[in-house]
C-alpha cells in the first residue's frame, strides 16, 4: 500500500528528475545538431536531417579537413598554444594568489585593487597597444607572442580567484607545519598545494579553454596561415560569399571538442568539495 509520504516522496523525485533531464536535453541539443551537421551531406546546415538514415551519413568532410585544409597545423598550434598558456598562466597565477594571500607587503592592497580594475576593462581595449608592442619587439606573427598575451591576461583572474581559494584554508595547517621545521617553500608544495588540487585544476583547465577557444587577439597577432589556430582557420570556412562549407566547418567543431572533453574529464576528479573541510581535524 503506498502511503501519501511515499506518494509524495515519489512526486517530488519524479519533477525533480523531469526538468534535469529536460535540461539536460536543452543543453545536449546543440552539441547534438552540430555532429549531425558534420555528418549530413551537402555544405549547409540549414537542410541537415536532425534524425537522419544512417545510410544517408556522410563522413567525408572529416576526411576534407585533413585533405583539402591545413587542419592538422591548426589543430597543432591550437594544442600548442592552449598547453602553454595553462602551464605559464597556472604557474605564476597560483604562486601569486599564495602571495596575496599569506603574506603581507607593502603594496598587497594596491595591487588587489589593481587586479580588480584590470578586469573590468576586456582586452580589446588594449588590442591597439598590444600590436605595437609586440610589434616592437619583433612578436608579431610569432606563437610567443600571442601565448605572452594570453598568459598575462590570464595571471590577473586566476590571482583572485587562488587567493580566496587560500583564504579559506586555516593558517594553523602552516603553523603547525612552521613548529615542525618546514621552510616557506616547503609549506606550499608539501602543505598548501596538494590542498589547493581543486582549484589548480580549475584555473589549469580554464586557462586551456580561453586559449582554445580565442579568435579575436589570435587574428590581430597571427597573420601567416601557418601560424594560425583552429578558430581561425575554421573561420575561413564559412568567411565569405565563397565559401560556406558550413558541414566542413561542423566537423571542425566536433574533432576540437574531443581534447576539451577528455580535459574536463581529468580535471573533474579533482573538484571535489569540502576538500579541506577536515583538513585541521586530518
Amino acid at each position: 500500500m503506498i502511503t501519501k509520504q511515499k506518494f509524495m516522496k515519489f512526486t517530488n523525485y519524479f519533477i525533480v528528475y523531469s526538468i534535469l533531464i529536460i535540461l539536460a536535453l536543452i543543453c545536449l541539443f546543440p552539441v547534438y545538431f552540430v555532429f549531425i551537421g558534420s555528418v549530413n551531406p551537402g555544405s549547409s546546415l540549414r537542410a541537415a536531417q536532425i534524425f537522419p538514415s544512417f545510410s544517408d551519413l556522410n563522413w567525408g568532410h572529416y576526411r576534407a579537413l585533413f585533405d583539402d585544409y591545413n587542419y592538422v597545423t591548426w589543430y597543432k598550434n591550437t594544442m600548442k598554444i592552449a598547453v602553454s598558456n595553462m602551464l605559464i598562466a597556472t604557474f605564476f597565477g597560483v604562486l601569486s594568489g599564495y602571495a596575496f594571500s599569506r603574506f603581507n607587503f607593502k603594496g598587497k592592497r594596491q595591487g588587489l585593487m589593481a587586479i580588480i580594475i584590470l578586469q573590468m576593462f576586456p582586452t580589446i581595449m588594449g588590442m591597439i597597444a598590444i600590436y605595437t608592442l609586440l610589434g616592437s619587439f619583433g612578436l608579431l606573427d610569432t606563437h610567443l607572442g600571442y601565448i605572452l598575451v594570453l598568459a598575462a591576461g590570464s595571471v590577473a583572474f586566476n590571482t583572485w580567484i587562488v587567493k580566496g581559494f587560500f583564504d579559506g584554508i586555516p593558517r594553523s595547517l602552516e603553523e603547525a607545519a612552521r613548529i615542525d621545521g618546514a621552510s616557506n617553500l616547503q609549506i606550499f608544495v608539501q602543505v598548501m598545494l596538494p590542498l589547493a588540487t581543486p582549484i589548480v585544476a580549475f584555473v589549469a583547465f580554464n586557462s586551456f579553454i580561453a586559449a582554445s577557444m580565442d579568435f579575436i587577439m589570435a587574428e590581430v597577432i597571427l597573420r601567416s596561415s601557418n601560424q594560425w589556430t583552429l578558430a581561425q582557420g575554421l573561420f575561413t570556412l564559412i568567411s565569405g560569399q565563397a565559401n560556406n562549407n558550413f558541414t566542413v566547418f561542423a566537423a571542425g567543431a566536433v574533432l576540437i571538442s574531443i581534447p576539451l572533453m577528455l580535459g574536463f574529464f581529468i580535471f573533474q576528479k579533482y573538484i571535489v568539495e569540502g576538500l579541506t573541510a577536515g583538513a585541521e581535524k586530518g
